[in-house]
């Protein structure tokens, strides 16, 4: 019998974050953290030149941020994202990005077309974390990601520097207590880089932790969690998923779904109550269960060639 190497789980991946989850944008993440006491950047979402100058105008910072907004990873480099100090320069910036169709490692060649933008304040950066939190699928538990490497990619740091990801488990039937903060704090060298930010970084993970509890969420990440020149915290990127399943419960969530950054043909087929995850390989796959479709796809890709749902 021919030796099989292991399954990789690059369709397992895909399935797991097509089809169970919800994804909302950064400033809606934002919303939500200021509704849990996680601090950010005072900003609004803009949809028209005119707005953001009647924003720039009211937010007066010395640095404006104009992000896009849609549902992928990558927009600096995909300039997405541009700074300024000259309020003046705010509304050409965003007659530049409305309408403009991003491409990054995520949207794929297709790209995605900005329909809406985050103007916000600037931050005077001192150090940058990572923080999430997600369920770990083989405790089932909860489970805190920090690193000292934020503004990075949480999957180049755990390839290139894996030392550097700290796990902290929290056990859902006691819920975040004070030592989990406390663990992850001193594991990031928080304690000697800046200490007076202890305590709020602890009282922020619990924070945290009640918006993925209360909320149903299925990952929320701030990448990244920034420590100011003046000692503060504040969340400059965010970003939150919710199970699909569990929507019903949070009326205020579904409102916050945008249509067009989904896949039609997926919209479609949930509306007929039908499972359908659009892949781009030429293998077509019909199953009738979860467990079998990721064994297809395993099998198809071991086999070189990519799984594709049938139509």
């Amino acid at each position: 019998m021919a030796e099989v190497s292991p399954v990789p789980p690059f369709a397992r991946v895909s399935l797991v974050t097509r089809k169970e989850n919800m994804n909302v944008h950064e400033f809606q993440a934002k919303q939500l953290f200021g509704q849990f006491g996680i601090p950010v950047p005072r900003g609004k979402e803009i949809t028209s030149p005119e707005a953001g100058a009647a924003w720039a105008a009211e937010l007066n910072t010395p640095v404006f941020v104009v992000k896009a907004q849609i549902h992928a990873g990558g927009r600096g480099k995909a300039g997405g994202v541009k700074i300024t100090k000259d309020k003046a320069a705010v509304p050409g910036l965003v007659k530049d990005l409305i309408g403009k169709t991003l491409i990054t490692h995520q949207t794929g060649p297709k790209g995605r077309e900005v329909r809406r933008l985050l103007i916000e304040e600037g931050a005077g950066i001192a150090k940058e974390l990572y923080v999430s939190i997600l369920v770990d699928r083989d405790s089932g538990w909860p489970v805190f990601i920090a690193s000292t490497e934020g503004g990075m990619e949480i999957e180049v740091v755990a390839a290139q520097t894996p030392e550097k990801i700290i796990r902290e488990a929290i056990d859902p039937a006691v819920g975040f207590q004070s030592y989990n903060g406390r663990n992850i704090a001193f594991a990031l060298g928080l304690p000697a880089m800046e200490p007076a930010a202890v305590t709020p970084f602890i009282q922020m993970l619990g924070n945290l932790y009640r918006l993925f509890m209360d909320k149903n969420a299925a990952m929320v990440e701030i990448n990244p969690l920034v420590i100011t020149s003046d000692k503060k915290l504040i969340a400059l990127d965010g970003k939150v998923s919710f199970d699909d399943n569990a929507l019903f419960r949070h009326a205020d969530v579904q409102q916050m779904r945008d249509l067009h950054e989904e896949d039609p043909l997926e919209i479609e087929a949930g509306e007929n109550n039908l499972n359908y995850i659009k892949l781009d390989g030429n293998i077509g796959c019909m199953v009738n269960g979860a467990g079998l479709a990721m064994a297809t796809m395993d099998v198809i890709k071991l086999a070189g060639s990519e799984p594709r749902p049938k139509k």
